[in-house]
């Protein structure tokens, strides 16, 4: 028997999820939603589904086991609740949310549902990712070295603090979850933000530049910086400790130690493994196939909106343990 799935959003990144999910013969895509009449029609039609324009009317009439959440940070009002309490998987596309309690709130009817969750921080499925998460298993990190550097983002919400939280909420936070992943939780951030060199982009009210340090509960500290004023596209992370350094540059991982330097290139589709684990997971009842589960991804929004905080206060901001 077929998992049937149903997708809300299905703009950019939703497209991504149903090419993998169209080649699982696990797997029926039998509803989908987007505000856009003409795309929802469009897709619907494309891959033999049901289109919705309301994801409410979806929920109500179409039996799923699980869902895709591919809607902008602003938007995703009480689909998760409403999912969790019939108890349908989920899916959610990063960022969960703007607002930490709402998501909270969330997270507290997935675990009240006990059904499986999973986020789109793909960067945890790159095989380079595990391998250096294994490496660095033993041994003790000192500082981590991250940067997002690319260009401005056309889409018209972007552009606005309100619907997409800036850069480093809506974007950068797949660095910042790398960070997470290979270096462990956040207990303090210090942030400073500017918008410099992007005044000319009309209805603009997000940093186009930023500069974030960390402070890791394992005592490592951490600089991350943004931005969207590039004419190319640049990301990765740089992880040192005494006598070694593990540098994941796009989809290449080096590693340099005693022993000397040798460097990896990534081979999997992040998208499909990542789709295939959350399946599989459905499948199995093996939430642990799940590198990157609701709980997980609530944390690295928690660090993202507490940078956007201390730039406005000028001050640095604590994050509790239980965030």
């Amino acid at each position: 028997m077929s998992i049937q799935i149903g997708m809300i959003g299905v703009g950019g990144i939703g497209q991504h999820h149903l090419k993998g999910l169209l080649a699982d013969e696990r797997v029926r895509v039998t509803a989908v939603c987007d505000v856009n009449k003409e795309a929802a029609a469009s897709t619907a039609e494309q891959i033999g589904a049901a289109g919705y324009t309301s994801w409410r009317e979806l929920l109500a009439h179409e039996q799923l086991d699980a869902l895709f959440v591919c809607v902008p940070p602003f938007a995703h009002e009480e689909i998760e609740e409403q999912a969790a309490a019939r108890g349908i998987h989920l899916f959610v596309e990063k960022p969960i949310g703007l607002d930490l309690e709402t998501v909270k709130r969330k997270q507290a009817a997935i675990e009240k549902a006990g059904i499986i969750s999973a986020t789109g921080y793909c960067l945890r499925y790159l095989d380079i990712v595990q391998q250096a998460r294994d490496y660095l298993a033993d041994k003790q990190i000192a500082l981590v070295r991250g940067h997002y550097l690319t260009k401005f983002v056309e889409t018209p919400w972007w552009r606005q603090m309100g619907k997409s939280g800036g850069q480093l909420v809506e974007q950068a936070t797949h660095t910042l979850d790398m960070m997470r992943f290979l270096a462990g939780d956040v207990e303090k951030v210090y942030a400073q933000m500017a918008l410099l060199a992007s005044q000319d982009i009309d209805g603009i009210d997000i940093p186009d530049v930023s500069a974030v340090s960390l402070s890791f509960a394992t005592g490592a500290i951490e600089q991350l910086d943004t931005c969207f004023i590039q004419a190319d596209h640049r990301t990765g992370v740089e992880i040192l400790g005494k006598h070694f350094r593990v540098q994941i540059d796009g989809r290449k991982l080096t590693i340099t130690d005693e022993a000397g330097t040798r460097t990896t290139e990534a081979t999997v589709d992040m998208y499909r493994k990542q789709d295939r684990a959350f399946v599989t997971a459905i499948e199995t009842g093996d939430a642990s196939l799940v590198l990157s589960p609701y709980a997980s991804a609530k944390k690295t929004l928690a660090v993202t909106l507490a940078a956007n905080q201390s730039a406005k206060s000028g001050t640095p901001v604590t994050i509790s343990h239980d965030e």
